[in-house]
């Protein structure tokens, strides 16, 4: 099983990696004070009525982290590990996030402590909509905007905005991204995550002069933003040679053929079983000898206990926080390049404000123009990052959060929200 270490406590690490940035930064104490906290932590409970008729109560939060460069941003994620420190250092980062790829939103998450794969659509729909109800009072296209996230997709954010229109009266599509096109989703956003990481680490492989055709490449985690990263690997002709989902990791030291393993698992639900590829356990697959390692599952995956075992050349976090603090000191002694989640995953975010805008303004834009605008912006910010890294000596991850983190604090004094 691939599940989230407990052993380190996600949004401690969030905020070690806030307060190296930030003495770099040499941030005064008052602006560290404004903007290293969420704004806003609500916990709700949420009973729902099961299939069999009994009433079952879930755990359930919203956190807002930063509305200081604009309306909160970030996902909703259905998993049994969903804590109160995860989700408020998962909306964090997206305050990070989403100042380094300079768009005007603030960081938020939500999740609910369940476990979907046992969970009837039903029983889904109805746990979905007692949430949105209980959140309903933070949320809205102003204030505070859900997207999918581990275990949720385009049909919870249809029933989130089916919930929140019943309230207004008229429907408002703004109030979620990652929607069915058919209700104002944007085309290219189930894709934006991954495409996201394949320009990033598209832009590494560059920088670092390691050819893309060839290079192999290891994915943990083959959910939507593994599978899809995957793709555009092998389309690139690279070659992936392992890959994993909760269930199994698999290996071909040949190359897997990624169409067909994309529709094994469309059709089976796991990767368990596919042909031409032998079963490895989870810790071979991200020893495996590679260029590229795609952490694509939750967080600390990496840690100070098997960052040792890490052959690759290139590291991009697809995943929120799969790699520790105390890894990543090790894979940087280790000259391993490592492209941070607040920047490598930002793809998602990126195209989640396009569905934004484009559902404000009522006019929606063809897919080629969607991903040449994604493109544009994640290598832009890919720039941005590596310049600070060569200008200031800071790896990867300190000079992300040094950008994004400086930009917060800049619009945090310009607003006057601290003396």
């Amino acid at each position: 099983m691939l599940t989230t270490k407990l052993v380190d406590n996600a949004y401690e690490l969030a905020l070690e990696n806030f307060d190296a940035a930030a003495d770099v930064l040499g941030l005064y104490n008052d602006t560290r004070e404004m903007i290293k906290y969420p704004e806003r932590v609500l916990t709700v409970t949420v009973p729902v009525r099961m299939d069999d008729g009994h009433i079952h109560r879930f755990e359930a939060y919203r956190v807002q982290h930063s509305q200081v460069r604009g309306p909160a941003k970030g996902g909703i994620r259905y998993h049994p590990q969903v804590t109160l420190d995860e989700v408020k250092a998962l909306a964090t980062w997206m305050t990070w996030k989403c100042a380094v790829v300079n768009i005007p939103f603030g960081g938020g998450k939500g999740g609910i402590t369940c476990d979907p794969k046992h969970m009837s659509k039903g029983e889904l729909e109805r746990m979905t909509r007692r949430y949105t109800s209980a959140i309903l009072p933070i949320i809205g296209p102003e204030q505070d905007i859900p997207a999918p996230d581990v275990y949720t997709n385009p049909q919870t954010m249809a029933w989130i905005m089916d919930t929140f229109s019943m309230t207004k009266g008229y429907p408002i599509p703004g109030v979620v991204t990652g929607k069915p096109i058919s209700l104002g989703g944007s085309l290219g956003r189930n894709e934006a995550t991954g495409r996201g990481v394949f320009y990033t680490t598209e832009c590494a492989c560059e920088h670092l002069n390691i050819p893309l055709k060839g290079a192999r490449v290891v994915v943990q985690g083959f959910g939507n933003a593994g599978s899809i990263a995957a793709h555009l690997m092998d389309s690139a002709s690279a070659v992936v040679i392992g890959a994993s989902d909760s269930r199994v990791a698999i290996y071909n030291r040949h190359g897997l053929d990624i169409p067909k393993l994309i529709m094994h698992k469309e059709r089976t639900g796991c990767l368990k079983g596919f042909p031409d590829a032998e079963e490895i356990t989870p810790e071979e697959l991200l020893a495996l000898d590679c260029e590229i390692l795609i952490p694509a599952a939750l967080e600390n995956a990496i840690t100070e206990e098997n960052a040792h075992t890490i052959h690759a050349r290139i590291v991009s976090e697809a995943a929120n926080g799969p790699v520790t603090p105390e890894a990543d000191r090790i894979l940087n002694s280790k000259g391993v390049f490592l492209i941070p989640d607040i920047l490598c995953n930002a793809g998602g975010v990126t195209v989640s404000y396009f569905e934004w805008v484009q559902d404000e303004a009522h006019l929606f834009w063809d897919e080629q123009d969607v991903n040449n605008k994604l493109e544009k912006i994640m290598k832009r910010s890919f720039a941005a990052v590596l310049k600070i890294n060569l200008d200031r000596k800071a790896n990867m991850r300190l000079a992300a959060n040094m950008l994004g983190i400086g930009r917060v604090a800049d619009a945090c004094r310009i607003r006057g929200l601290y003396p």
